[in-house]
């Protein structure tokens, strides 16, 4: 009886320690394969977020993100260059060329979702998941850079080349939309032809204004503050302008030398006092130390 009593404790016991456990995490998906010492890897069942799922001894389980995912390519903010990669981004900032010719630096977020279909998940996996382990973050992090990196890249080159450059960098809201547009119709174009379109879903592309080279910029800058001066000045010439006119009219009322004296007195540089008797009184006003 005792020896009966031990021996179910041992069953239980295995069959408990010995099962296959996957539970995906809110945020995740997993798939189930049975894989036990006496059988062939056969696909056995998918998991859906949060479930806990328990299968036999030597069955194997794999655990994919769910819902919406990122991939950020940018730019570290510290970096006067923008060639150095964000920290916790995905990629640094990738490079296109423009129609004029101009290379430059672009920063965005790629936004999408892995499928969440079963059958299309199972294909996802054997296709591609195993050969990346893609379950891994590591894994994950590699297949993003072939399947979303690699059709972004060739999406911006393509769709850069049907603008100038000053379009985009002078954030002209139109030309950025359809630059933008161009990008998502032409990386959905390139994924597909890589075989990625049928797994990866909802692709939404945001990019940043592209950066040219810091000498472009420094010299964008020295335009713009010389426009700046340039308005400044105008703005003091027709001031000059103004003025002059007022004295040729000042002129012609009070004649030349009344013009002068009236400018003087404008200026403080003279005080004219009347007495009750009429006698007018010139008085040069004290100059101030410094004036």
């Amino acid at each position: 009886m005792r020896h009966t009593t031990v021996m179910t404790a041992l069953i239980a016991a295995f069959l408990v320690t010995g099962c296959s456990i996957t539970t995906p995490e809110p945020d995740q998906k997993g798939i189930v394969y049975d894989a036990g010492a006496f059988s062939d890897t056969t696909f056995q069942n998918c998991v859906n977020p949060g479930v806990r799922d328990v299968s036999g001894p030597g069955d194997q389980g794999y655990v994919y993100p769910a819902g919406q995912r990122t991939f950020e390519f940018a730019a570290d903010p510290n970096d006067p260059e923008g060639a150095n990669t964000k920290p916790g981004a995905e990629a640094g900032p990738l490079t296109m060329w423009t129609k004029d010719p101009l290379e430059m630096r672009v920063s965005g977020v790629v936004t999408f979702s892995l499928t969440s279909d079963c059958k299309t998940l199972r294909q996802f996996h054997e296709q591609i998941g195993l050969k990346y382990e893609a379950d891994t973050d590591e894994g994950w992090d590699k297949l993003l850079s072939v399947y979303i990196g690699q059709p972004l890249d060739r999406a911006l080159d393509a769709a850069s080349k049907e603008f100038a450059w000053r379009e985009l960098t002078y954030r002209d809201p139109q030309a950025k939309q359809q630059w933008e547009a161009k990008v998502a119709e032409y990386m959905v174009q390139f994924l597909r032809e890589q075989g990625g379109t049928a797994f990866f879903e909802k692709f939404s592309v945001t990019l940043q204004q592209p950066q040219p080279p810091l000498k472009v910029r420094e010299a964008m800058a020295a335009v713009q503050q010389a426009q700046e001066e340039n308005t400044a000045q105008k703005a003091k010439n027709e001031k000059a302008r103004t003025e002059l006119e007022a004295i040729k009219d000042l002129k012609d009322v009070l004649g030349p030398q009344g013009a002068v004296m009236w400018q003087a007195v404008k200026d403080g540089r003279i005080q004219i006092i009347v007495s009750d008797s009429g006698q007018i009184n010139v008085t040069p006003n004290q100059r101030r130390q410094g004036d």
